[in-house]
């Protein structure tokens, strides 16, 4: 019966479905897992790398971490190549308002103008969905620090803690059992390390399957948010001194 309605995303099915939405997510569930968690200080963005080989130039740059300006980041979940239009069109938005109002966009507002493009593209024929999916870390004078995803429907909402790509239930159920509101930066991270080494198909947690980020604000500077995304280095400390190897072993054993 689907055959007949899931090659456009104009019509709906019987049940009220419409296919190629759906087909679009599934595609994300394939992708390699990204989490996002809230904490007092700021918020962390880890994220699973799928394409890992020796034989890649290693340039420094992110495969899945994105900054859009200065207060907001993101990472993302299925086709990078359909993220990467998508984070440019969010950059120009995000300048275009700066320009503007001379202030940086609220990250809700951004989000929403993104999220209409996604929407607009299940709405016409000759459009397919956008295949990714969305973890958007913020800071903007109103809320201070967010978190928010987003789908290829075109729906966002807000999270303290969250997760999109492969192995999203388990991720979830983890975040559920372990995140607290009161988590400082380095208490978000170790939990997200610790979520990606349950739920990673490797049982080799390092550098390379894996890439990090953190928003926070200056202790310097007050006001001034940062966006770092993590060297290769720091993040083999930071799995180091979170313990999640020497747990890994004791559970082999």
């Amino acid at each position: 019966m689907s055959r007949r309605y899931d090659s456009r995303t104009t019509i709906f099915s019987p049940e009220g479905r419409l296919y190629q939405v759906e087909y679009a997510q599934e595609a994300i569930s394939l992708a390699g897992t990204a989490i996002g968690i809230l904490s007092t200080e700021g918020v962390v963005l880890a994220c699973e790398k799928k394409v890992t080989s020796k034989l890649l130039d290693n340039d420094g740059s992110a495969e899945k971490l994105y900054a859009i300006n200065n207060n907001m980041i993101c990472a993302v979940a299925g086709m990078t190549a359909d993220a990467s239009i998508l984070v440019n069109n969010a950059r120009v938005n995000a300048q275009q308002y700066l320009k503007t109002y001379n202030e940086e966009i609220p990250c809700e507002i951004l989000i929403k103008r993104v999220c209409d493009i996604k929407q607009g593209y299940t709405q016409h024929g000759g459009l397919r969905p956008f295949g990714v999916s969305f973890l958007y870390a913020g800071y903007d004078d109103r809320y201070q620090f967010q978190l928010f995803s987003s789908n290829p429907s075109g729906n966002y909402s807000g999270w303290r803690a969250t997760s999109i790509g492969a192995n999203n239930s388990a991720a979830q159920t983890l975040l559920k059992k372990d995140y607290r509101d009161d988590f400082t930066l380095k208490e978000a991270c170790e939990l997200a390390i610790k979520i990606l080494s349950k739920t990673m198909d490797s049982s080799n947690l390092n550098s390379e399957k894996l890439e990090f980020a953190t928003l926070s604000l200056s202790k310097v500077n007050e006001g001034k948010v940062i966006h770092k995304i993590w060297s290769d280095k720091e993040i083999d400390l930071l799995i180091k001194d979170s313990g999640v190897l020497d747990d890994k072993r004791e559970d082999d054993d």
